[in-house]
C-alpha cells in the first residue's frame, strides 16, 4: 500500500542509467566539485551521485513543484548534506550564481524546445568554471540517422506529443556547444539506446 506522506517519485529508467552516468562523471570530475543539474526529475540521480560522493556540492532544479517535493523527499531520506534544496529553474532563467565545475542535464534536450539547448549552452560558457564540463544525457541522431528503431519510434512520440519537442542531431548539439566555447570530448555509450555526450569549456564566448 503507497504511503500518501511519501513523496519520492521513481523512475525505472533511473535506476537503470545512473551507475553509467556516474562512472562517467567520476571520470571527469575532482573528488571535490561544485554542480548544477538541471532537469533533475524524481531526484533519484542528485541523491544516488551525492550519496557516492560526498565531496560533491550538488545544486538540483526542476520546474516542476511535485519534482522538487519528490528531490527534497530523496535529500531527507538519504540524509545527503552535500545535495542543495532544489531550485525552479529552467535554462532560459536567470542562473544561480557560479562557477560550477561541472552542469549535467539528465533528458532534457530532447524534451524540451530547441531554444533550450543554445541557452543552455549560453548559460553553461557563462557560469562553469574555466576547465568545466556541460554533461548532457539522452538519445540523439548520429549523423542524421537514429541509432535504434526504438528511437525512431520515441522521437515520432515525442514530436506528437509537443512538435517542439524530439531527438536531436548530435551534430547540431556539438554545433551550438562549439558556438559557445565547448567542445565535446567524450561520448559514451549508454542504456537503452542512450548516450553521455561530455563538453568542455575551452573559451569564453566573445
Amino acid at each position: 500500500m503507497e504511503n500518501p506522506t511519501d513523496l519520492r517519485q521513481f523512475s525505472p529508467a533511473a535506476a537503470r542509467n545512473r551507475e553509467p552516468i556516474l562512472g562517467v562523471l567520476q571520470s571527469v570530475l575532482p573528488q571535490e566539485a561544485r554542480v548544477l543539474e538541471f532537469a533533475s526529475g524524481t531526484g533519484e540521480h542528485a541523491a544516488h551521485f551525492c550519496a557516492a560522493m560526498p565531496g560533491w556540492d550538488w545544486q538540483p532544479s526542476d520546474p516542476s513543484s511535485p519534482a522538487r517535493a519528490s528531490i527534497e523527499a530523496w535529500k531527507a531520506d538519504f540524509g545527503l548534506p552535500n545535495l542543495r534544496a532544489p531550485l525552479a529553474l529552467d535554462a532560459t532563467d536567470a542562473w544561480p550564481a557560479g562557477p560550477f565545475d561541472a552542469i549535467l542535464a539528465v533528458n532534457l534536450v530532447h524534451i524540451s524546445p530547441w531554444a533550450v539547448t543554445p541557452a543552455l549552452m549560453a548559460g553553461a560558457a557563462r557560469h562553469l568554471n574555466g576547465n568545466g564540463v556541460l554533461v548532457l544525457y539522452g538519445p540523439y541522431r548520429r549523423d542524421g540517422v537514429h541509432t535504434a528503431p526504438s528511437n525512431a519510434d520515441f522521437d515520432a512520440d515525442l514530436r506528437q506529443r509537443d512538435p517542439a519537442w524530439g531527438i536531436r542531431d548530435l551534430e547540431a548539439v556539438s554545433d551550438a556547444a562549439a558556438a559557445c566555447g565547448l567542445v565535446c570530448e567524450q561520448v559514451a555509450e549508454m542504456p537503452a539506446n542512450n548516450l553521455t555526450v561530455v563538453f568542455r569549456l575551452t573559451r569564453r564566448p566573445d
